[in-house]
Parts: C-alpha cells; structure tokens; sequence
C-alpha cells in the first residue's frame, strides 16, 4: 500500500504489501548483500530471510483465495532464494516466522488446521537443503506452551526466541517437552537503551542450563538491532560474548 499504514509498535509503522495474485520470485533478493558481507569475514554470516507465514499474515490478503494456498507460493519462491544462499557458500540461513503465533485462529477448532499448513509451508522453504545447511528460525512472543509440538515439527535445527524481558521464564515450556534442537536464548533485550550486565545475562543461562544441555544452548539477542544505537549495541555483545566464553569454559565445551 501507499498510504496503508499499520503501527507495528510504538511508533514504528509499516506499509503491508497487498497479495492479489500468484507469487513468485522473479529474481535473487538477498544473495548479492549476503555474499558481500561473507566476504569481509571467516565467520560464518547468517542468510537472514522472513518466512512465509509471517509475510502472509502481514499482508492483506485476498478473501478469495485459501490462505494455506498463498503460503505454500511463498514457500516456494522463498525456497528459491534458500537454495541460492546455499550455492553461493551460506551455511546458516534463517528463516524468520515472528508472526508465527500471531496467526493462530482464536477458536480452537481451528488451530489444529492452521498449525498443519503453517508449518508445511516453513518446511517448505528448506526442504531441498543439503544436510551440512544449517536452518535457523526466529519467533517474538513467549508464549510457546500450546504450540510447541507443532515448533518441533518445524525441524529447524535452532530456533532463536525471546528471553531477556521474563529472566528466562519461558525455559518452563521446555521442562514439561522434550526438546532436541539448539536453542537461541534472547538474553539481550533490543527494544530497550539499557546494555545488560553480565550478571544478568549469566542468571538467564544459568536458569536455562537447569534445563538445556550446553551443546542446545546458542546465546543472541532477542530480536533484530535495527532501533538501537551503536554505542547501545557494542557494549552488549561484549557482554553476551565474555559470557558465553565463560560458561564454554565452565562446561568444557
């Protein structure tokens, strides 16, 4: 849209795209600034892609077409861009679902169905990946409890969910499911000025290695740095990195 604003939150706003016929993906649209920031370093860079049930259920949709329908044509012009990231030498790709939750139907007769498509179309997007690929996702809110079975059927290898403003509440879901893949635990909350002390963010993994095996465990923010400011942003991951370089040492890992 060109004048359709939606307030996404405080006063970041955004412009849903409009979906009025079948999808495809004409073009690569990440591959050329992936590859470039590869190349300015030996670490591994993340192919960072948002995935087809948050981009269906952040644009306006036509009534007139299942909405499974749509997300299965992302899925597949998203598989496209993944299978490119792949060529061009990217190990890890996320596919980010924040909206994931945000979808779920508020009558629970419906859920089980959302659910099943939702997640064939996430599967959808790296289902042609060779195995050394590494599947990232990412998803905003913490209530996870009710749909943690379908976020295992998922079968991305780590999944990154908030973490820092509930001290590591939501690490309870993962006492009462067994749980296998890596798990990125936000310890760093974006939305706010403040740079987390190491005490705080070693309390949250403390709490969370109770639960999770050290091999689980991935340490990040809980979401995106696009709002803060450098002079914010430095001094965190300074400290989320002397921490995670403590407890490796602690863990022997």
């Amino acid at each position: 849209t060109k004048h359709g604003w939606v307030q996404s939150y405080g006063s970041r706003c955004v412009r849903p795209p409009i979906i009025y016929a079948d999808i495809s993906r004409p073009k690569a649209m990440t591959v050329d600034e992936i590859t470039y920031a590869q190349s300015l370093t030996k670490k591994p860079v993340k192919g960072m892609l948002t995935g087809p049930v948050t981009i269906l259920n952040w644009s306006y949709v036509r009534e007139d077409i299942p909405r499974e329908e749509v997300a299965y044509q992302i899925a597949l012009a998203l598989r496209d861009e993944v299978l490119d990231l792949e060529k061009a030498g990217i190990k890890i790709i996320q596919i980010d679902e924040p909206a994931f939750r945000e979808g779920l139907p508020l009558k629970e007769e419906k859920r089980k169905a959302y659910l099943k498509w939702a997640v064939k179309a996430f599967r959808l997007t790296n289902a042609a990946v060779k195995p050394e690929t590494q599947i990232h996702t990412h998803m905003c809110y913490s209530e996870f409890q009710d749909i943690i079975s379908a976020i295992d059927d998922m079968d991305a290898d780590v999944i990154s969910i908030e973490c820092s403003r509930s001290k590591g509440d939501i690490i309870s879901t993962f006492e009462d499911y067994h749980y296998e893949k890596g798990i990125g635990l936000g310890v760093y909350d974006i939305h706010s000025p403040r740079i987390p002390k190491k005490e705080e963010i070693r309390e949250i993994l403390k709490r969370c290695l109770k639960v999770l095996r050290p091999e689980q465990l991935w340490i990040n923010p809980d979401c995106g740095l696009k709002t803060r400011q450098w002079e914010e942003v430095i001094p965190s991951l300074k400290n989320m990195i002397e921490v995670a370089n403590e407890l490796r040492k602690e863990f022997q890992i």
